[in-house]
């Protein structure tokens, strides 16, 4: 069975760092992008960060350019979500997802695994 297992999540203050890490089981995505999508309380799931198979390339929602950074281990078979400069409105459940294909996509249909979220809070 595919799993994806998310950890890292937790409270930060405002202008506080968390890294999310999120390490698949059942089988590898080396040739797959990953992604991170947030869904805050109320809100629909929204797109957040993605890299490519290689991790040569990477893309991110506006509202998290310049503050989050995403990368891949494939050796270790490990995504990560570097959050810096985070803000209130950051908070929300994180999850990691599996994209179909080895580029990069904002598009939520394309990512066939997710993880089951973890939850990431902002104080200010």
């Amino acid at each position: 069975q595919v799993q994806l297992v998310e950890s890292g999540g937790g409270l930060v203050q405002a202008g506080g760092s968390l890294r999310l890490s999120c390490v698949p089981s059942g089988r590898t995505f080396s040739s797959n992008a990953m992604g991170w999508f947030r869904q805050a309380l109320g809100k629909e799931r929204e797109f957040v960060a993605a890299v490519n198979w290689s991790g040569g390339l990477t893309q991110f929602a506006d509202s998290v350019k310049g503050r989050f950074t995403i990368s891949r281990d494939n050796a270790k078979n490990t995504v990560y979500l570097q959050m810096n400069s985070l803000k209130p409105e950051d908070t929300a459940v994180y999850y990691c997802a599996a994209g179909r294909r080895g580029w990069t996509t904002n598009q939520e249909h394309e990512y066939n695994y997710w993880a089951q979220g973890t939850q990431v809070t902002v104080s200010s």
